[in-house]
């Protein structure tokens, strides 16, 4: 297993759609393994695949108390409930924003052996369910916060050491 660079804010991978997964393989498995690894490394409780740079539609997840797995080809449905609560983006680092989404949310999609796998949560779950989706859309959270919330990211990714550097890749 290894850590892989996490592409930040600014790298066209993270605005680009993903492809479907179609190989379940052991290739999958070794870039499952090196996301739980670089993600437990930045630390976060969510990483989709573009943010490593590899454009398919697949995310992992540990968000504690043995809510832990992967989803490939994921599919967000029943949406319940609101909660507005903080969060961030191992692609936007440093930086946190109060977000609207649903309190509850059921993903489905596949294993990383292609078998159906279905997760309902609530709270962070649902909450990481639909930023990780979003990412494999091409979509960052910050793209919808509220116009005054989404003028302060802005200013302040663009004022951020991080936002000058390079992009990897």
């Amino acid at each position: 297993m290894s850590i892989m660079p996490i592409r930040i804010w600014g790298d066209p991978v993270l605005r680009t759609p993903c492809d479907p997964v179609t190989k379940f393989d052991g290739e999958l498995q070794r870039l499952v393994d090196d996301m739980f690894e670089t993600m437990y490394d930045a630390p976060g409780v969510g990483l989709a695949a573009n943010q490593v740079g590899v454009s398919l539609r697949l995310f992992v997840y540990d968000v504690g108390d043995g809510l832990k797995g992967v989803v490939a080809n994921p599919v967000l449905e029943q949406f319940e409930g609101e909660q507005v609560g903080e969060e961030g983006c191992l692609s936007v680092p440093g930086l946190a924003y109060d977000r609207r989404r649903a309190m509850y949310a059921t993903v489905s999609g596949a294993d990383v052996h292609g078998e159906p796998v279905r997760v309902a949560g609530e709270g962070l779950l649902a909450r990481c369910f639909q930023h990780e989706t979003d990412h494999i859309n091409g979509e960052i959270y910050v793209d919808k916060l509220d116009r005054g919330e989404r003028k302060s990211a802005l200013k302040a990714i663009r004022e951020a050491d991080w936002a000058r550097e390079p992009s990897v890749g």
